[in-house]
């Protein structure tokens, strides 16, 4: 049997002016005081959202202060509310897997209550996007089309090949996800062909379809497809296409826990943060170097 540690649960109070005191819980091991972080999960009645929640319940470092959820459903053992707004409790970061419509009141409630937003939701527009980069000015946000430790390293191999393989390959992305997926290409593809396009010694054009293009293919084209079918939880790959050989980057996800692993962590880092701006997966692993 490995090594027991023993722990008990502190409950402080913090009170400042004429605010509502709110509970600070801490844990006392034998390594000593770990302070539980408090999250609110926005989305929470979602397949992602109930997915992050089970972990973060599970987690002696976090806490659930509440569940942000258009029909209120209550799932877990923390209060869910229909609009930010109806919550006035205490939170140190926001995780969000929910949908662009929600987007507006989340920036909103965040950049008033000064709490960092963990943006783990895609199918943004352009104005969404502006949005979030504009609140990202005073407001410490994180945003990463995809929260896997591996699609992040995918990112970089995608980077680094096309530096070197340059003018010399056709660069295509395919993605394949779930039938109940709603945007397409996913963030994860585009997060992949913003990386080829940083190391490209050219701008590439995104081709999403070719059905109404009766050409041959342009050496500055970017081809995304997509596929929706069963219940695939996520395939990624790059294809780099050359004079007779081909090189192929491809990641799988198997399970859902692995985008709610890596949302957490970035929560964890995100918490710490004090100063506006954007950030994104690089950071949180930086922060662990």
């Amino acid at each position: 049997m490995g090594n027991v540690i023993a722990s008990t649960i502190s409950i402080f109070y913090s009170c400042i002016d004429d605010a509502p005191c709110v509970p600070l819980y801490s844990i006392y091991t034998e390594k000593g005081i770990i302070t539980m972080l408090k999250i609110i999960i926005s989305g929470s009645s979602g397949h992602m959202g109930r997915t992050v929640a089970e972990l973060a319940l599970n987690d002696r470092e976090l806490t659930i202060s509440a569940g942000f959820d258009v029909d209120a459903q209550k799932l877990y053992n923390f209060p869910v509310y229909a609009a930010p707004r109806e919550f006035s409790g205490a939170a140190d970061v926001v995780v969000d897997f929910s949908t662009p419509s929600a987007l507006g009141d989340l920036l909103s409630y965040c950049l008033e209550r000064k709490i960092p937003l963990v943006l783990c939701t895609t199918g943004y527009s352009d104005n969404d996007l502006h949005a979030i980069h504009k609140a990202a000015e005073t407001l410490p946000v994180f945003r990463s089309g995809n929260m896997s430790l591996g699609i992040n390293l995918l990112a970089d191999l995608v980077k680094r090949s096309c530096a070197v393989l340059g003018l010399s390959f056709d660069v295509e992305v395919a993605e394949r996800h779930h039938r109940r997926k709603v945007d397409a290409p996913s963030g994860t593809a585009l997060m992949l062909a913003d990386a080829a396009r940083e190391a490209l010694p050219y701008e590439p054009e995104y081709i999403h379809e070719r059905q109404s293009r009766r050409e041959a293919r342009q050496s500055h084209e970017i081809g995304i497809s997509a596929v929706r079918g069963g219940t695939i939880v996520g395939e990624h790959e790059v294809i780099f296409a050359g004079y007779d050989e081909v090189i192929e980057l491809k990641h799988t996800a198997f399970s859902r826990d692995i985008f709610a692993v890596g949302a957490l962590r970035a929560a964890k880092f995100m918490a710490g943060v004090r100063n506006p701006g954007l950030y994104d997966m690089r950071d949180v692993l930086n922060s662990a170097e």
